[in-house]
């Protein structure tokens, strides 16, 4: 598996603007202006998209727990093969037969490429954006950037699988609420919904509260998530997968 990303640097502030993974035949690979190429037939080369919560990873020869700005890293709006973070590392071992060859589009429901956001300070400035999303007034966080404007959202392929995050303080009601709107709108664009669930919920409650156990876990949850994650994505499409 390979995976690309583009990067954008605003008022300080660096996000992932677009990435992908590319899940491949055997051992070929591609480079990004192959990648650019596969993109001008969306509709052929992009199977699916996963969602995330938010990005920490950088592009192959720079660290992805440090500003890429300080690293000396050019925002040229190119696309440049990733170094894999723990997500990518799950996915290549994940995502093979029934994928090969094709492309699927990672999101995230905040772009902001820092690691640690939850819980920080950070969160509470997210959750006063939104309240303020739908006016003219400005945020503290760039509006095309960092947030998925749900209502025009544009998903390649024909399945969203979510592993955006179950755990909101509850105060945050707008930032719950932008969650639930982003699932909601990959249902009514009739694309195939799939994530991993555990006894909190039920598959339909899940989906209705945006409640997607991340893949991504510690301790004795490791091994339990990943190996859900894998079996998720033995099929394709991928299936809905609880966890007890």
């Amino acid at each position: 598996m390979q995976a690309f990303g583009k990067f954008s640097r605003k008022l300080d502030l660096e996000y992932i603007k677009e990435q992908y993974i590319y899940i491949q035949e055997s051992d070929e690979t591609i480079d990004s202006e192959q990648l650019e190429q596969m993109l001008k037939n969306k509709r052929k080369t992009v199977i699916g998209t996963i969602f995330l919560y938010n990005p920490t990873i950088a592009p192959i020869g720079y660290k992805d727990d440090a500003s890429l700005d300080g690293q000396g890293y050019e925002f040229n709006g190119q696309f440049d093969e990733l170094a894999f973070d723990k997500n990518c590392t799950l996915f290549a071992s994940a995502i093979k037969d029934g994928y090969r060859g094709k492309l699927i589009e990672i999101k995230y429901l905040f772009a902001l490429n820092k690691p640690n956001i939850e819980p920080t300070p950070i969160l509470e400035e997210f959750e006063g954006d939104l309240d303020r999303y739908t006016s003219n007034q400005l945020t503290r966080y760039d509006k095309e950037l960092n947030y998925q404007d749900y209502l025009n959202i544009r998903l390649s392929g024909k399945f969203v699988f979510f592993i955006s995050g179950n755990k909101y303080d509850r105060h945050h009601k707008n930032i719950i609420t932008y969650a639930r709107n982003i699932s909601a709108q990959a249902a009514k664009l009739g694309k195939h919904i799939a994530f991993m669930y555990d006894n909190n919920h039920d598959a339909v409650e899940s989906q209705e509260v945006a409640y997607f156990l991340p893949a991504i876990a510690t301790g004795k949850l490791r091994e339990i998530r990943a190996n859900a994650f894998k079996r998720a994505f033995k099929t394709n499409l991928p299936t809905i997968v609880k966890i007890n």
